[in-house]
């Protein structure tokens, strides 16, 4: 990963894969997004796994969707995706020894090549999307121990 990535991690009390089942449902994406931004799922599998693809009803000032795949997997521990961009919303998940998963949500930017790290940097997607991290993990702590 690379300086400008953004992150953040919090502690969920549930075990991995009640948290990767909410993680793996494009239907649940709304539910947990912090941004505001994320509508509902409009195509894609009930599950995701490497290479599924799935589209999303999205809003920032006007509607939009977005085609997605899933590019990093990993049964209760990774998931990441990616649109026509080459950034990557990732989900690592480490199960602790008292039951509890510390869950890091990154918005990854080593995939991208310096002219899209700038663009996306002066357009201010990085502290928008620190924010937006920041509140998803909050909402999606709240669903995973709700469905624990």
């Amino acid at each position: 990963m690379s300086a400008s990535d953004v992150s953040a991690s919090t502690t969920i009390a549930a075990p991995p894969a009640t948290i990767f089942a909410i993680l793996t449902d494009p239907r649940q994406h709304a539910r947990i997004d912090g941004s505001g931004t994320v509508r509902e799922a409009v195509d894609g599998p009930e599950r995701l796994e490497l290479g599924s693809t799935f589209g999303m009803k999205m809003r920032i000032g006007a509607p939009y969707r977005t085609k997605n795949r899933v590019v990093e997997y990993e049964p209760d521990r990774l998931i990441s995706w990616r649109h026509f961009g080459t950034h990557r919303w990732r989900y690592e998940l480490e199960p602790q020894a008292d039951g509890t998963t510390t869950v890091t949500e990154t918005w990854d930017l080593s995939h991208c090549n310096g002219v899209n790290k700038w663009v996306l940097g002066a357009l201010g997607y990085p502290q928008r999307h620190q924010r937006g991290i920041e509140q998803t993990l909050v909402k999606l702590k709240a669903a995973a121990e709700a469905d624990a």
